[in-house]
């Protein structure tokens, strides 16, 4: 059966970071980050672009899900409503796949360091620390499994991951 992991968490916490950890770890994967698909100038969130990333998201999913050569399935985005995780699961076919839906917490502090870092390397604008603080509560209402992420190495945290 393949397993398809659905890694949620706020800017900044790490996702991308710890779904390339895991590619590497799990045989047979490949990683999807919802972010490619509508990476755009200007970034415009809309009715239109927000149907238009989940069609694209779920596309993508699908084509993994039914190709022969992945048995773990990585796709990572902020998905900090239940609706949105919901959402996609709802429109993949998932009768031979293993769903495995994570949030990825940290504090308060530390999050804000991990900003702080990328903002100061230009990976990241300031505007970027308060849009991502006030998502930072909303995981806890999901209905994932919460790993938290502070004090632990990418690597740890992706064998968390990878152990569940």
């Amino acid at each position: 059966m393949k397993r398809l992991y659905l890694i949620g968490g706020t800017m900044g916490v790490g996702k991308t970071a710890v779904c390339k950890e895991l590619k590497a770890r799990l045989n047979r994967s490949v990683f999807l980050d919802g972010d490619w698909c509508w990476d755009a100038n200007p970034f415009q969130v809309t009715e239109e672009t927000k149907a238009m990333v989940m069609a694209n998201i779920c596309f993508l999913l699908d084509q993994f899900i039914h190709c022969s050569a992945y048995d773990h399935i990585i796709f990572c985005w902020v998905m900090h409503e239940q609706s949105i995780i919901d959402g996609i699961v709802s429109r993949l076919d998932t009768a031979n796949c293993e769903v495995k839906a994570v949030s990825l917490m940290c504090s308060e502090k530390e999050l804000r360091e991990r900003l702080e870092k990328d903002i100061a390397a230009g990976r990241r604008t300031r505007d970027i620390m308060g849009r991502s603080l006030a998502r930072l509560p909303l995981y806890h209402q999901l209905d994932t499994v919460k790993i938290n992420t502070d004090g632990k190495t990418v690597r740890e945290v992706a064998e968390e991951i990878a152990c569940l």
